[in-house]
């Protein structure tokens, strides 16, 4: 299983949950209790501690992320797959972009209903329908490409968003309901910190170097990727620089809630 870093989680998740609409699948009131699974730093908890005063535990294999939970979420290292719960221990289970990096999605989703009394629920994304618009005219196509080559490159299915309700109903959970939250981000005039940092990334081609391992293709075309990329870094660091770069991405999360 792939794993993040706490700054990576954050930067990626910023804002995800501004809108909780998509929330209310999650029958939140109703719960007494609530099992987070590859809850990272907690952005999901944390909205969910807003939304409900049932108690909430965070889990995840990586003792680094849980010290980013909130204080009123307390964290247990766990694994998906092997939860150190009893059965019906937790009104509902959720994860939110976990199956996607899972190599058995299945089985994680059986391991929650083990522990889930009533439901289990999941926010997964679909990256084959990201969208991106950019000032620099080039990069809406090179972040196509890179996300055409990870897509191909890693051994999970990260676009098991678009497939999520399926995966319920072959898990056998009963009343699936659904929703959908597309996270938009974006880039604009006046730029904060993280837009200039993020803007400083591309040009140095950053991304194509740290996810080079998850990206389909032979050295010369990934090389070929990463010059263009920072190419297209360089020309929206002048185009920010002149207060002019505006860039607007779009990833779109399914929502599935299923009875035990």
């Amino acid at each position: 299983m792939r794993r993040f870093s706490a700054e990576y989680l954050d930067r990626t998740r910023e804002g995800m949950w501004d809108d909780r609409t998509a929330l209310a699948p999650l029958r939140l009131a109703s719960r007494d209790s609530v099992l987070d699974v590859g809850c990272g730093t907690g952005e999901l908890a944390a909205a969910l501690r807003e939304e409900t005063d049932a108690r909430i535990v965070g889990a995840d294999r990586d003792a680094d992320l849980l010290a980013h939970l909130p204080r009123a979420v307390p964290g247990v290292r766990a694994d998906a797959y092997q939860l150190p719960f009893p059965d019906d221990s937790f009104d509902i289970v959720v994860c939110q972009a976990l199956l996607i990096n899972l190599p058995d999605p299945e089985r994680a989703l059986g391991e929650f209903a083990r522990v889930a009394s009533e439901s289990v629920a999941a926010v997964e994304p679909d990256n084959e329908a990201v969208t991106v618009e950019s000032t620099v005219a080039s990069e809406s196509r090179l972040a196509g490409e890179a996300r055409d080559r990870y897509i191909a490159g890693v051994d999970t299915d990260v676009t098991l968003g678009n497939r999520l309700v399926d995966l319920f109903e072959e898990a056998g959970f009963a009343n699936v309901e659904t929703a959908r939250r597309d996270q938009t981000q974006t880039v604009e005039p006046p730029y904060s910190e993280a837009d200039l940092e993020a803007v400083g990334r591309k040009a140095r081609g950053d991304a194509i170097h740290t996810q080079r391992g998850d990206l389909a293709g032979d050295a010369d075309a990934l090389d070929r990727l990463r010059a263009a990329w920072r190419e297209m870094g360089r020309t929206a660091l002048e185009q920010t620089q002149a207060g002019e770069y505006e860039r607007r991405e779009t990833i779109p999360f399914h929502v599935a809630v299923g009875d035990v």
